[in-house]
């Protein structure tokens, strides 16, 4: 269960977390029509960070424009929302869920006769997949489930709708006990976890899927590509056949939620030693020293947050 925090932001204004509803009839329950993102803002030595917020802002908008929303908030209006947010939140770290949706109004599929709400809530969220995620790694499986087809949902877009597909995968992969499915894309090719992009390390070079893959463009994605050429490891997107994560010496996941967690084993077959592999370990430690500030923010992809006031 989630942690209520005192405020979401709602359009421009702060509003309690109960009164942060909407309508059963609003187009969004029945048709899926909203895009949204996952943020994470980091307790650091200088007081809390938001990590690659304009990136967030920025794919929350293209994933709108997609999806003909008329957003009427800049990148920069969001970001500046979610730090006022932290703020009178009173919060150090935690997860953010900003969120367009179509609300109430026509109940037909045509949705242009709906008014668009904006939400930003956050609360303070642990590990994804669990605190010994990070170390011990994950049992996951390939699930049935094949990702999106191209033109049938845009990939590219992180929209509600999409996260249908993702449901299937993780709960197959939950009632037959694995922490996380692993999706194929319609040719099938590695694509993504229900809510992760994936990487395979073979013979000290990382592979990863690329975009046409049915792959959501990560945030988190993009940094372990930038980590890893700054660190001299060769970076390589391509297509991955499924058994190339058999044979693997390494596999990870990525994403805001599920940050940088290895793989342990596929359908049963253990990856490598069946731990934490060392490249896996060395983009492990670059990620969480830059998002906790322990070394010098030479991206500029933390957003410092003032000093927190009280409610």
């Amino acid at each position: 269960m989630l942690k209520p925090t005192a405020k979401i932001w709602h359009n421009g204004k702060f509003i309690q977390w109960d009164d942060a509803k909407i309508h059963v009839l609003a187009h969004v329950t029945s048709y899926g029509s909203s895009v949204f993102e996952g943020v994470r803002c980091y307790e650091t030595k200088s007081g809390p960070a938001i990590f690659r917020a304009r990136e967030h802002a920025r794919r929350l908008l293209d994933s709108a424009k997609i999806y003909r929303m008329d957003l009427p908030y800049s990148i920069d209006q969001l970001v500046d929302a979610m730090t006022e947010l932290v703020r009178v939140n009173d919060l150090t770290s935690c997860y953010f869920r900003p969120i367009a949706l179509r609300g109430y109004g026509d109940v037909g599929v045509l949705p242009f006769n709906n008014p668009i709400e904006v939400y930003i809530a956050c609360w303070e969220w642990g590990k994804y997949l669990g605190d010994e995620a990070i170390t011990q790694g994950v049992d996951v499986c390939v699930s049935s489930w094949t990702r999106l087809a191209p033109n049938t949902l845009p990939a590219l877009a992180k929209a509600g709708a999409n996260y249908m597909n993702s449901q299937l995968i993780r709960m197959e992969a939950h009632v037959n006990g694995y922490a996380e499915g692993i999706a194929l894309d319609n040719a099938g090719y590695v694509s993504e976890g229900s809510g992760e992009n994936i990487f395979v390390v073979r013979d000290g070079k990382i592979l990863t899927p690329p975009l046409g893959a049915s792959v959501l463009p990560g945030i988190t994605r993009d940094t372990i590509v930038q980590i890893a050429e700054s660190l001299g490891i060769p970076i390589v997107e391509g297509l991955i056949p499924r058994e190339m994560l058999y044979i693997a010496d390494e596999v990870f996941f990525s994403g805001t939620a599920v940050e940088v967690t290895p793989v342990r084993s596929v359908d049963r077959i253990v990856i490598g030693n069946g731990s934490r592999g060392p490249i896996t370990e060395r983009i492990q430690r670059a990620y969480f020293e830059i998002v906790n500030g322990q070394t010098p923010d030479r991206h500029g992809w933390l957003t410092p947050v003032q000093q927190a006031v009280a409610v």
